[in-house]
Formats: structure tokens, sequence, C-alpha cells
């Protein structure tokens, strides 16, 4: 490769770098609440706020509208999604149908690899809750990572990467909502990480499925109440 391919292939990997970071940073400050749900997404202040090109904002949200956390009626600019008890229902029920499928295969087909994954995936978590259930709530945002990554460690042998990236779509979608209006379940929730982490374990995909889908509607429950 010449010295201009490099500096070619260097700039165009610079390039993908900034828009994936303004993308995760974008979708960040709307999964926390930091952009609100309806507010507009003017241009020039997103431009100063995240440091990136009129032309990188653009594809940006016009990525964040085709995932669903961003609308852009036609000739008005792009705004945050509201939130409705509606679209919460339907992201729930979502997640059910796919993560349950997803834990089902998983479970199945993990080796011991997917074991150890899971395993230290559920201490993580598991740490961090007991802090929690102390009453030390201040590392939300590391919280809700590790409960990302347990049910992640959960499906992941599922041999899909399709299953995969829509589940994270879900997921994060189903997260908004919870950070926007969920305080803390505490031991009930623990108790029922603790009930999926083990029938997985035991490669028991019934009740692994089971355990799962009443944990989501419980948290389902548990939001609507707060919306």
């Amino acid at each position: 490769m010449t010295f201009k391919e490099k500096s070619v292939e260097n700039m165009i990997k610079q390039v993908a770098t900034v828009g994936s970071s303004t993308y995760q940073k974008i979708k960040h400050d709307i999964i926390f609440g930091v952009l609100t749900p309806g507010s507009k997404l003017k241009l020039d202040s997103l431009k100063d706020r995240y440091s990136a090109s009129l032309s990188t904002l653009r594809e940006t949200l016009n990525r964040l509208s085709s995932e669903g956390f961003v609308e852009s009626p036609e000739q008005r600019g792009f705004f945050v999604k509201p939130v409705s008890r509606e679209d919460l229902i339907e992201v729930a029920e979502l997640r059910v149908l796919l993560e349950c499928h997803a834990i089902e295969k998983s479970v199945v087909n993990g080796d011991t690899n997917w074991e150890g994954n899971l395993v230290a995936a559920h201490h993580k978590l598991h740490l961090l809750e007991k802090r929690m259930l102390s009453g030390d709530y201040s590392e939300r945002e590391l919280w809700k990572r590790y409960d990302w990554e347990f049910h992640l460690a959960l499906i992941e042998a599922c041999n899909s990467m399709n299953l995969l990236t829509l589940h994270s779509i879900l997921y994060d979608k189903y997260l908004r909502y919870q950070m926007l209006m969920l305080s803390y379940r505490g031991e009930s929730a623990v108790e029922e990480h603790r009930a999926i982490f083990n029938a997985a374990l035991e490669r028991d995909a019934e009740s692994a499925k089971r355990y799962l889908e009443d944990h989501i509607r419980n948290g389902l429950v548990h939001t609507l109440e707060a919306v």
C-alpha cells in the first residue's frame, strides 16, 4: 500500500470513528433523558454540543430515525421520539418474543466459554445490585450496563447475529423508558436475575424462558405505574 493510500485509509477510519462517536453520544443522551422526548434536534445546536459536522449529524439522526429513537416529519426537521404507554408495551412484548427465543437457543448451544461469560456477567451485576439494595444508587448507568451485559451473556450463544442486533435496539428502547421513569425494583429483580441465571447454567431452557418472561413483564408493570 502506498503512502497516499494509507493516508486515505486513515482518513476514512477517522471519519468513521467520529461518526460512530457522535451516534453513541446522541443515542446515550436520548436513552438517559438528556435530550427530552419530543424535543426538536436543531442541527446548529447539536453541532456545537457534539463537535460534529452537519453531514455527520444528518447521517447520525437518519440512522437513529431508522432505529426508532428519532422522528423526522417531512420538512420539519428532527425530533426525539415521544414516549407513550402503547409504545412501551409494544417494545416489551417484542423483547419477550425475541429474547425468550434467543435464550432457548443459547442455553442449548452454549459452550464452556458461554458459561464462563455468563458467570462473570451475573457476578458483576449481583455485586452492584447488593450495593443498590443497601441504598447506594450512585452508579445508575453502570448498573444498567451490567444489566445489559448479563442479558446479552444469556442469549449470545443463540447463533444469530440478526437476532442479537434486533434485540440490542429493543433493549435500548426499553432502557430509555426505564431511565426516564423507573425506580429500582429491589430484591424482586435480584431474585429474578438469580433464577434466570441458575436455570440457564442448569441447561433448563423452558425454566429460563419462563423466568425471563416473568422478569420482563414484571419490569413492564413497574414502569407502566410511573408512566
